[in-house]
């Protein structure tokens, strides 16, 4: 389990700061002129400091998504989105998600809470808007407590 902790630690952090770096590995998905990268983890692995400054809840029965929307035509350029969705778990509980814009540098990413319990697999459905087009991503995720 510690393992588990350390590897999402780097991989948010990596995510959080480094998402329009393309030599990050993470989780992503390309769309016609978009390369999405989104990660999931449970809010405790953040540092209280980090939290406290993007408002985040940090609990172990809740979930933070971070999503990083990129333009393939122009160097893998951070582009500006609306994202809206919702995660549901395997019992048909919806939950909507409230994103944030947060901007560092040419940085720009987008994070949203997710209540979660133990070992629940959520399926997440995210409606993202940029000037040209309207795409779904799809992924799931299983949360774990710490």
């Amino acid at each position: 389990m510690l393992k588990i902790k350390q590897y999402y630690k780097a991989l948010f952090m990596a995510a959080l700061f480094c998402f329009t770096q393309p030599s990050v590995a993470e989780q992503f998905q390309n769309f016609d002129n978009l390369e999405v990268h989104y990660i999931a983890l449970p809010s405790t692995f953040l540092q209280p400091d980090i939290a406290k400054k993007y408002n985040i809840k940090r609990s172990q029965y809740n979930g933070l998504i971070n999503i990083s929307v990129l333009d393939k035509r122009n160097n893998a350029k951070a582009v500006s989105a609306e994202l809206s969705g919702s995660g549901k778990n395997l019992l048909g509980q919806n939950e909507a998600l409230k994103f944030q814009e947060i901007k560092e540098g040419d940085s720009i990413y987008y994070i949203a809470d997710y209540p979660f319990l133990n070992e629940e697999i959520v399926n997440f459905n995210i409606i993202i808007k940029t000037q040209n087009k309207t795409n779904l991503l799809k992924f799931q995720h299983k949360f774990y407590t710490d």
